[in-house]
């Protein structure tokens, strides 16, 4: 199945290191700060609406979320969230920003085996500087030979990934932890995947067991069963 793969390429945030319990702390510290507003639930959802909403204007990232953290803030209090309140809120993103990285089991041993035989690369979405500074605090840049941090993970996309690794589409391989954007995309433009999934993912990611019907691709639990099958 991966006899042609040359180029493999892994996303970050949940496949090599974690990031999705970050923002789950986040939006729990986040909605205690609202709480005399509305009840958890409540603020959660209304959070959510306004993360997607921004995701054209602001792109992935602790950035955009601490901005639609803020708006979302001032419009479930109607304007009356107080400055200490505002202050309290963007503390959240900024010790999101700072967190240390925390590499998944097996991560390292992975790349170390696969780097003398494949290509690799990061391809991953969020915000440019926080990502490059996410791999530079990880120690894993050693074993990438290019980055690509991408705005969206869709076939466009990764049409324009391939074309600029100058590979046939058949000689990509990408493994993350997202069927929306690791998995499908890849398999509708000829190139193949593999699927680990993280025990949290952001709803957004999220998709139907219809939309992975006759779709060819392994999952995997630990990254370390990658090695059995390349």
């Amino acid at each position: 199945m991966y006899q042609t793969c040359k180029v493999i390429a892994f996303d970050a945030d949940d496949t090599l290191w974690v990031n999705e319990t970050y923002f789950r702390d986040a939006e729990k510290k986040f909605a205690k700060i609202l709480s005399k507003y509305e009840t958890q639930n409540k603020i959660e959802q209304e959070l959510f609406k306004i993360e997607i909403k921004n995701l054209a204007i602001y792109g992935y990232g602790v950035k955009g979320f601490m901005l639609s953290m803020i708006e979302c803030a001032l419009e479930i209090s109607n304007y009356s969230i107080s400055q200490h309140e505002i202050d309290a809120i963007l503390m959240i993103g900024k010790e999101m920003l700072n967190k240390p990285i925390e590499l998944l089991d097996g991560v390292e041993e992975v790349l170390e085996n696969l780097q003398d035989r494949y290509k690799l690369i990061v391809a991953t979405k969020g915000d440019l500087l926080d990502q490059e500074r996410k791999l530079e605090k990880s120690g894993l840049l050693k074993y990438f030979h290019h980055i690509e941090v991408m705005s969206e993970k869709k076939e466009m996309d990764y049409k324009k990934l391939v074309k600029h690794l100058d590979i046939n589409t058949n000689e990509l391989l990408m493994i993350g932890n997202s069927l929306k954007s690791d998995v499908l995309p890849l398999l509708r433009i000829g190139a193949s995947a593999i699927h680990i999934p993280f025990h949290i993912t952001w709803s957004h990611e999220e998709v139907s067991v219809k939309e992975t019907q006759d779709s060819n691709f392994d999952t995997v639990y630990d990254i370390k069963e990658v090695l059995k099958l390349l």
